[in-house]
């Protein structure tokens, strides 16, 4: 499964380490941030609970960016 989010990060520099944090998410198969569009797309493992995940995924981003938002 494949879910795209709004995000607020300051810089693509932040973008690209919460694209890391993110992939690094145990339940993530892959993602990807644009610093651009503010968007960030997650592809599940199957199976994986989207909420807990994604609870997961913004706490990883906010070790990197403490004021990151993901809107899920």
């Amino acid at each position: 499964m494949e879910k795209t989010y709004k995000i607020e990060v300051d810089c693509a520099n932040c973008a690209e380490k919460m694209e890391d944090a993110a992939k690094k998410t145990e339940g993530v198969a892959d993602a990807s941030v644009s610093f651009m569009t503010l968007k960030m797309k997650v592809v599940f493992d199957e199976g994986a609970d989207e909420k807990s995940v994604m609870k997961k995924v913004l706490k990883a981003c906010r070790k990197v960016e403490p004021d990151c938002d993901i809107e899920f």
